[in-house]
């Protein structure tokens, strides 16, 4: 994937940022509402996806400063575990780039992606029950929260935007 904008850019990662991805997973506030993983975990999710990039069309991928090149994050989209038909995005940013916009952007720009690339009808995010902000960010970007799930014993809010939606939004 490769998108840019005034703001951001989207984009694989290289081999020499291993600890650009692993220092943004060393904040509390960043990993409060992901699965625990310990650093080596993190090391082992940067080097699947440098072999993802050779594989198809998913991914993790490098959010960058269009401006200053300045890592702000990482954000994903793959097959979705529990509902195969449907695809699933993700994305982590630096807490400094918090309340700025750009988780939108980001999520708009892997809707987007998702379904420029597949004939799927459905994207998915799900999140932390408490995690406020990614579901604010969600809804505003055309998501609609539906039943919660269950994943290993957890409740996730599981959020869904079908293609015709966001298309219609597009023409708008």
């Amino acid at each position: 994937m490769f998108y840019q904008s005034d703001t951001i850019i989207i984009r694989e990662f290289k081999i020499e940022e291993i600890s650009l991805f692993s220092e943004l997973f060393d904040s509390l506030n960043v990993t409060r509402y992901l699965p625990y993983k310990t650093p080596e975990e993190y090391r082992e999710m940067f080097h699947t996806a440098l072999k993802d990039y050779k594989k198809g069309l998913f991914s993790r991928w490098g959010v960058f400063n269009t401006v200053n090149n300045d890592f702000i994050g990482m954000c994903l989209a793959r097959h979705f575990a529990d509902i195969p038909s449907q695809l699933e995005i993700g994305y982590t940013l630096s807490e400094r780039y918090w309340g700025k916009g750009i988780a939108t952007e980001v999520c708009s720009a892997l809707v987007h992606y998702c379904f420029s690339h597949t004939d799927r009808k459905e994207v998915v995010a799900v999140t932390a029950l408490d995690n406020i902000g990614s579901q604010k960010v969600l809804a505003k970007t055309g998501f609609k929260q539906k039943d919660n799930l269950i994943r290993d014993n957890d409740e996730l809010a599981y959020f869904v935007i079908q293609r015709n939606t966001f298309l219609a939004a597009l023409e708008q």
